[in-house]
């Protein structure tokens, strides 16, 4: 770098900051805000159908999220497992144990408040937790990449390996229940021949 263009590099790495954001960042605050509305949505509808639809427009959203990040294979997961096969499960659970399709005043159970309070509790809960836990956490720069495949697989199976699992046990118990709930319906009908 020569002396006459020094000054225009500092001034460039000094303009960037919290009040000049750049089009990443911009990007990554409107699909959060989408995002955090569509997840809104999602748990104050009552069209159990509607809230299915919404929590794909928010779990595609993480997506997004990942990808702006750069964190591209565990966005691609985001999308299979999430928006592909948990989705796709609550739905089919849905058809499966005939639930209704339209308005569902039985989805309103009256504890908004206590549910409202709920919520405010374990999300301050989990802000605190995040930030106490990476408070003093830096990324290595020079080391491979964060959201590379190798560095999620090492981080998943070496120390994630029991959550990983239990979501999955989780997702078949889903699964067997639906298939329950269904063959109970099934079993009055037949009884009544």
């Amino acid at each position: 770098m020569t002396p006459a263009t020094a000054p225009a590099a500092m001034t460039l790495a000094a303009g960037h900051g919290f009040l000049s954001p750049t089009g990443t960042e911009i990007a990554f605050l409107l699909v959060g805000v989408v995002t955090l509305g569509a997840a809104v949505i999602t748990v104050t509808t009552r069209q159990l159908v509607h809230a299915a639809l919404w929590l794909v427009v928010a779990l595609g959203g993480i997506a997004v999220e990942y990808l702006l990040l750069t964190a591209e294979f565990i966005a691609w997961v985001q999308v299979l497992i999430y928006v592909g096969s948990v989705v796709v499960l609550l739905l089919f659970g849905l058809m499966l144990t005939k639930a209704p399709i339209g308005r569902s005043p039985d989805a309103d159970s009256g504890n908004r408040p206590a549910a409202l309070a709920v919520a405010v509790a374990a999300a301050a809960a989990l802000v605190w937790v995040v930030v106490d836990a990476f408070r003093t956490t830096w990324i290595d720069l020079d080391g491979p990449v964060q959201g590379s495949t190798r560095v999620t697989g090492e981080m998943l199976f070496r120390n994630w390996v029991l959550p990983f699992e239990a979501l999955s046990v989780l997702l078949l118990a889903a699964l067997v229940g639906a298939i329950v709930l269904s063959r109970k319906g099934d079993s009055g009908a037949e009884g009544k021949r």
